[in-house]
């Protein structure tokens, strides 16, 4: 229910009023507030505010007028009504027209009739209309209650809440994740997903609607593919956003019209009552999140004393350790280079990659459930450690195909990211698990530093790299290789002839010139003379099978650090 500006004119005490602009908006125009106000204006009258005056400070000064109520006009009133008879007798062109200009509502009344008296009645139709709305907004706001203290699910809460407010609203958690996913598709999920990761929702910044009422500055504005989104702050008791309510207003709906006093009393009764609900989850499931992890975690450490300690651990947190896993191990290569590019709609590092990490675990969850596989997984020391179901003790397939799944759904979801991989082997037992997860770490290390970041390395694969690291742990033959190798890097360092990757690519192609000169982009000449210039820098031959298996065994090594062991 509102208050017009037609309401006001059917006033017995104005039925005298003679309306001189404006005509025909009548309904259009809404009354939150009345004044009496002279000059100056300042910033003292309100939006959809009633002004009265005697124009008494304009001298007679067409300028001066004009100048009023071009101030009145700016500030977005809804009418202005002059007392006609004592210091104004006659409302100059001038002013007419900068009315009429901007279709602003310019009223004559009789000097007679008391401002008072005006403001009297105004007032208590607004107090009436308040009070009915304020009244209505708190039998909401008990029937909240009640659906708290029923244990609605959020779902019936959200359905209620879109009822009252004839909008349709969405409820995330404090990252933006939506958390009642029943009544929006899946395009749809994903499109608002998308604004996540691009920082464009929630509103960081602190852009409020510009209102004298407090409610409606905890309201934030923001307009995506030519929808206007209504933002409101979920808050914790110390103050903090724990959620936010998205209020997506109808087509050709403005904010103005929507922010009606019972909207905002309904809101605010809703944001209440969410962060109720919110604080409710959020402990459950930081509780759960918690233990998971820890569970993961130690299953992974071998912490466990024995396999009955472990399985009822399981049991408690839903897990099956009856059933056959195997680790992966996932490092996220570029977060930080991420951030930096968009750290200007983000408080800080840790808060996106909360955000980051959530959406990354979310997507191996759905993963996992498409292939129907079990999966146990935690974020700890920058990288993601997972317990994989696999279909059978011997085959590491079901790996292969996740990860593919995992990556395509990344891919559409997060192109810019860039993850490394490790996958372990089954092991036997429960303390399979901490063996599998340590065989993943090292399968992850070796691919890192054998094909680069945001690759993909299993154990099983890893048999000659392993030899040559344990190799290289011995010191003669660390002295070896560096002596070997030490003429070519220094080379290298000083040339742009990269002759350790020369030597690769002919041992490659078995010590065909041809092919390698091609694989390189070298004419044949320039490939020979690095070829002598490696034996003249080693002392070796490279039509020696003794001194090519030296010189590549030491390459190897070397690429993968001669002198760490990888665990």
């Amino acid at each position: 229910m509102i208050l017009t500006l037609e309401d006001i004119l059917h006033y017995e005490n104005l039925k005298n009023a003679r309306i001189i602009t404006g005509n025909n908006v009548e309904k259009e125009r809404n009354i939150q507030w009345i004044s009496v106000i002279e000059m100056p204006v300042e910033n003292f009258v309100r939006k959809n505010e009633v002004v009265l005056t005697t124009a008494i400070g304009c001298n007679n000064d067409v300028e001066t007028f004009v100048t009023f109520v071009q101030d009145i006009i700016d500030s977005e009133a809804t009418a202005l009504m002059i007392a006609m008879g004592r210091h104004i007798f006659d409302i100059p062109r001038e002013v007419i027209e900068l009315a009429e200009k901007h279709n602003f509502k310019i009223i004559e009344i009789p000097w007679e009739i008391r401002f008072s008296s005006i403001v009297e009645e105004v007032m208590k139709d607004i107090n009436d209309i308040q009070y009915k709305e304020r009244q209505k907004s708190e039998e909401v706001q008990q029937e909240l209650l009640k659906l708290i203290l029923q244990d609605k699910d959020l779902n019936h809460i959200s359905k209620f809440i879109q009822r009252h407010i004839n909008c349709t609203i969405i409820i995330t958690d404090r990252l933006g994740s939506i958390q009642e996913k029943n009544g929006h598709t899946q395009a749809f999920i994903k499109k608002w997903e998308t604004y996540v990761l691009k920082g464009i929702l929630p509103l960081r910044k602190e852009t409020t609607l510009v209102s004298h009422d407090p409610m409606i500055q905890k309201f934030q504005m923001v307009e995506i593919d030519g929808k206007c989104i209504l933002q409101l702050p979920v808050l914790q008791v110390l103050g903090d956003a724990q959620g936010y309510i998205f209020v997506m207003l109808p087509p050709n709906t403005s904010v103005d019209s929507y922010l009606t006093q019972y909207h905002v009393n309904v809101l605010e009764h809703a944001a209440t009552t969410i962060a109720l609900w919110l604080s409710r989850k959020n402990a459950i499931e930081a509780t759960k999140i918690s233990l998971r992890s820890d569970f993961v975690q130690e299953l992974a450490k071998g912490e466990f004393a024995s396999y009955d300690q472990a399985n009822s651990r399981a049991k408690l947190l839903g897990y099956n350790l009856k059933r056959p896993y195997i680790s992966i191990v996932g490092f996220p290569e570029n977060l930080q280079l991420l951030f930096e590019k968009r750290k200007k709609d983000y408080d800080s590092f840790v808060h996106w990659l909360e955000s980051m990490i959530h959406y990354i675990e979310e997507e191996i969850f759905y993963a996992s459930q498409s292939i129907k596989r079990e999966v146990m997984i935690t974020y700890q020391g920058e990288q993601l450690l997972i317990f994989l179901e696999v279909p059978s003790k011997t085959e590491n397939e079901g790996a292969t195909n996740f990860l593919d799944l995992v990556e395509r759904r990344l891919g559409n979801l997060l192109p810019e990211v860039i993850i490394s991989w490790g996958v372990g082997c089954y092991c036997e037992d429960f303390e399979g698990f901490a063996e599998s997860y340590q065989n993943a770490n090292v399968a992850l290390n070796i691919g890192r530093r054998k094909k680069g970041i945001g690759h993909r390395m299993m154990y099983e694969n890893t048999r000659v790299d392993r030899v040559l690291l344990n190799l290289a742990q011995n010191n003669e033959m660390k002295e070896v290789i560096m002596s070997t190798l030490e003429p070519l890097v220094q080379y290298d360092g000083q040339s742009n002839m990269d002759l350790i990757s020369t030597f690769s690519a002919y041992n490659q192609y078995h010590g065909n010139v041809s092919q390698t000169a091609r694989s390189l982009n070298l004419h044949r000449q320039s490939l020979l003379y690095r070829l002598r210039k490696i034996e003249s820098l080693t002392g070796l031959s490279l039509i020696d099978p003794d001194d090519l298996f030296l010189l590549d065994l030491s390459i190897k090594t070397w690429k993968m650090g001669v002198s760490e062991k990888i665990t």
